[in-house]
């Protein structure tokens, strides 16, 4: 009985780390969307810069859909 509690409480924290991983991830995505719009509206001609920070988003949307499917799982009914 034990054995369960132990495993329940592990997956517990388990999500419970996943879900503030993915708060870190939208929160990181957010302010780079900020500034590459800062950026792109100030005229900036440093595309590299902007090319660096939107690739950085795509990495972090697919981590954040990744974690989104752990935190919660499409259910089929």
């Amino acid at each position: 009985m034990s054995a369960r509690v132990s495993m329940g409480r592990i997956m517990d924290l388990q999500t419970k780390s996943a879900e503030d991983r993915l708060r870190v991830l939208k929160e990181e995505h957010r302010d780079l969307d900020a500034a590459v719009g800062a950026l792109e509206a100030a005229g900036s001609t440093d595309m590299l810069q902007i090319k660096r920070l939107k690739k950085r988003k795509l990495q972090l949307k697919d981590e954040i859909r990744q974690l989104g499917s752990i935190v919660l799982p499409d259910i089929i009914a």
